[in-house]
């Protein structure tokens, strides 16, 4: 079991989420509480609806609980402001979704240095940074490539750069390998895993992909409201 440190880098307590349409409503979860250490690799399980996804659209101020209070990195996260919400998912995370979300139009390159072009930094220093992040997912082959002639591995190894090209402490992710065939995902989480050591990064997966659950420091399982926490070995391989 990988600890719980004294001062755990994010703390969830009693976090709940409700739908209501008209008089109808619909408990997406309730009170759910645990804590994630610094560097801790985490993996969330659950069915297709469990609320993996708007569990991590709330620890990442993307979205607002119904209830309950979500504290990281020295952040009340759900008591922020707008601007403030932007500006803490600015500089503490970092998100790869199950669809990659690079624009199009743009290089592989210009797709990794955009973060760091909307701070303001300018062209040379954001171009420079995205090629060292280019090399560090294996794609400096490829930097003057548009996004959309590269393959679904490619795109996802890129969408990685840009979300890690900001240094931030947290890196939520959900559903990375989703779309990829079993080698390719295979080649994205063992990048993810690579990259989580050699950046000290504290990693919240969602994945429906057991076997690379099971290779992670914790599992919670999110299953009908409820969360528990389950033993990575006692997943199949």
């Amino acid at each position: 079991m990988h600890p719980i440190a004294k001062d755990p880098l994010l703390r969830v307590e009693g976090l709940s989420k409700v739908f209501r349409s008209g008089e109808a409503e619909l408990v997406l979860f309730e009170n759910l509480s645990f804590q994630v250490a610094k560097g801790t690799m985490l993996a969330i399980v659950g069915q297709s609806g469990a609320g993996k996804s708007t569990l991590l659209h709330i620890l990442g101020a993307l979205d607002r609980p119904s209830a309950g209070a979500v504290y990281c990195a020295n952040s009340h996260v759900n008591t922020l402001s707008e601007d403030d919400a932007a500006e803490f998912r600015n500089r503490e995370i970092g998100y790869v979704w199950q669809f990659h979300y690079l624009l199009p139009e743009f290089t592989a390159l210009e797709n990794v240095a955009m973060p760091l072009l909307t701070r303001g930094q300018p062209l040379s220093t954001a171009e420079q940074e995205a090629s060292r992040w280019l090399r560090e997912v294996g794609l400096e082959q490829r930097g003057h490539h548009r996004s959309g002639e590269l393959s679904g591995g490619e795109q996802q190894r890129l969408a990685l750069a840009r979300a890690l090209i900001t240094q931030p402490q947290v890196l939520l992710a959900d559903e990375p390998t989703g779309d990829l065939d079993g080698r390719t995902g295979e080649l994205v989480f063992e990048l993810v895993a690579r990259l989580h050591r050699e950046h000290q990064l504290t990693s919240l997966i969602a994945t429906h992909n057991l076997a690379f659950a099971r290779r992670c420091h914790r599992v919670l399982r999110l299953d009908q409201g409820k969360i528990e926490e389950v033993a990575p070995e006692s997943l199949p391989a």
